[in-house]
């Protein structure tokens, strides 16, 4: 009788285990949407092949990026022309200014505060082997918004000197793709200037633009006369111009640094306001 008990004890212990994983299902693991990140992002580089242009760029996500499910806002930053290379050997160059210096550096917030929520930036820093056409920036994002989570309602753009004028003529020709654009230090120019700020005004495209009173490289003019374009097509959102009374081609340093406040927001709090 004892083989029999131990039997109907062991087939009793099954079915209670049975029973309770029926009625109490394991605990799954839950994304961490809600984290407010404390932690700066870390920059890594990947050498890859993306167009004849562009064969490396630095990738900086939120710390708890691989914790979470949700999208996040992108900000792409094109360097100038003294940070052209291969993508490969010559990808540090990239670090040398602008966005991509101050996550170097450790100095880019993790997270910002904007209209009561919190937003955590992809910041992508691809790096040219010389001055890319439009298409060729647009088939960089291609590749972003297949290989990130990117809320496609908040993809921002900015750029310093030839990165400048691409971000404001990429603000022109792809207007709908953007919900802000910040060109420091070269801004569109030439034959194609005022159609692009006349896409930029009817499309509804935020736009603060940057740049030194006293530039050799680049004279001020051009943002001026940029920015007046736009106002000139009547936009529904006014853009923005900063002069900063200053020599020198380096408007980014003080445009892009964290501490830097108009209106009480810096200029990434700034385009935070904005979506499509």
């Amino acid at each position: 009788m004892q083989p029999m008990l131990h039997r109907f004890t062991l087939l009793a212990l099954i079915i209670f285990l049975f029973s309770c994983s029926k009625s109490n299902p394991p605990a799954r693991s839950i994304a961490n949407n809600d984290v407010v990140e404390t932690t700066p992002p870390y920059q890594q580089a990947y050498t890859v092949f993306i167009n004849q242009y562009i064969g490396g760029y630095y990738e900086a996500l939120p710390a708890h990026y691989a914790t979470t499910d949700k999208k996040y806002p992108l900000l792409l930053f094109l360097h100038g022309g003294g940070q052209v290379g291969d993508g490969d050997k010559d990808l540090p160059l990239v670090l040398n200014d602008g966005v991509a210096k101050i996550i170097s550096e450790r100095k880019f917030p993790p997270s910002f505060s904007v209209n009561g929520e919190q937003f955590s930036f992809i910041v992508l820093s691809p790096q040219f082997r010389a001055t890319p056409p439009d298409s060729m920036v647009m088939s960089f994002l291609s590749f972003a918004l297949k290989k990130y989570r990117i809320d496609p309602t908040r993809i921002y753009l900015t750029g310093l000197s030839m990165g400048g004028v691409l971000t404001s003529t990429l603000a022109g020709t792809h207007t709908a793709t953007f919900a802000a654009a910040v060109p420091i230090a070269g801004e569109s120019f030439g034959a194609d200037r005022d159609a692009n700020a006349a896409s930029i005004a009817s499309g509804g495209l935020a736009l603060w633009a940057f740049h030194n009173a006293n530039d050799p490289t680049f004279s001020s003019t051009a943002a001026t006369e940029f920015v007046n374009s736009i106002k000139s097509f009547n936009p529904v959102v006014q853009p923005r111009l900063t002069i900063f009374q200053a020599f020198g081609h380096d408007a980014w340093t003080a445009a892009l640094d964290p501490l830097y406040r108009e209106n009480n927001m810096n200029v990434y709090e700034w385009m935070l306001h904005y979506k499509r």
